[in-house]
């Protein structure tokens, strides 16, 4: 790890995925709120370059692969160390593709990036942020998330595995964030559609011709939903009653289970 200044009393964020797309703009944007930083990522050049224009903080540079358990472990001793006062959960994979045709490595490296890195590093972080009473956790997860009935077809089919993180990781900070109430830490999920970074051209992906949000945007409004008090926040979702529906729904179907076989099953096997 390596720093481009003096430690200061400054609030401390951990980025990870923070060498470009919505990561760095994350570090830009909370570097200029005040924010010392470590930002992780695979690509020390670009992480460099970050932390270098970064001015009047200080920015750590933390090279590691989220992919792998080392790499895990690395930046989750990291999170249980420093005294963090916000975690944000960013690094990607864009393995877009049927789940019988996802090579087993990539699979993997998707679970590892997207479901077991977060889970992992804000287990880390939690005990110092709850013995310091204050603290947030900031997962990066998509509008893909709710796309699961969809039709098996582009651009919400194909790509099985990769919704099913997305939707884990809305269901894991929903439930932590539960858990954190009364602590002075919280937990919130932002959602986006499309954006308009590289993620999705590393998969050969042209979405230059479709309506993208900028990074920027995103982190705006992840930002803003903390103080908004949302758990689940959709930066280009104008209508937040359907995101209720959504929510209302999941729970009056789980309060709605009884310990005795529902009907329609008892019928269809008399």
């Amino acid at each position: 790890m390596t720093s481009t200044a003096q430690p200061t009393a400054a609030p401390l964020a951990l980025v990870t995925g923070a060498s470009s797309g919505i990561g760095a703009a994350f570090a830009q944007r909370l570097a200029a709120d005040g924010y010392d930083l470590i930002v992780v990522g695979r690509r020390t050049g670009r992480l460099t370059a970050l932390a270098e224009s970064l001015t009047g903080v200080t920015t750590e540079v933390l090279v590691a692969d989220l992919a792998t358990d080392t790499g895990i472990d690395t930046v989750a001793e990291v999170c249980a160390t420093r005294s963090l006062r916000m975690l944000v959960n960013n690094a990607g994979v864009a393995h877009y593709m049927p789940m019988a045709d996802l090579p087993a490595a990539k699979a993997r490296e998707l679970l590892h990036v997207k479901v077991l890195a977060p889970a992992m590093l804000t287990r880390a972080a939690l005990a110092g942020m709850l013995s310091r009473g204050r603290g947030a956790i900031i997962n990066v997860a998509g509008m893909l998330a709710f796309a699961g009935p969809a039709p098996a077809a582009p651009p919400q089919g194909q790509r099985a595995t990769y919704v099913g993180t997305l939707a884990a990781t809305v269901a894991m900070t929903q439930t932590l964030h539960s858990e954190l109430a009364g602590t002075g830490v919280s937990a919130h999920v932002v959602c986006p559609g499309i954006v308009a970074t590289e993620f999705h051209e590393v998969q050969g992906m042209d979405l230059s011709a479709a309506p993208r949000m900028s990074a920027a945007d995103v982190v705006t409004a992840a930002l803003a939903g903390i103080d908004l008090g949302e758990v689940v926040t959709a930066p280009g979702l104008e209508d937040t009653t359907l995101l209720d529906a959504v929510f209302t729904a999941d729970l009056a179907a789980f309060a709605g289970q009884s310990k005795t076989l529902a009907s329609r099953y008892r019928t269809n096997n008399a």
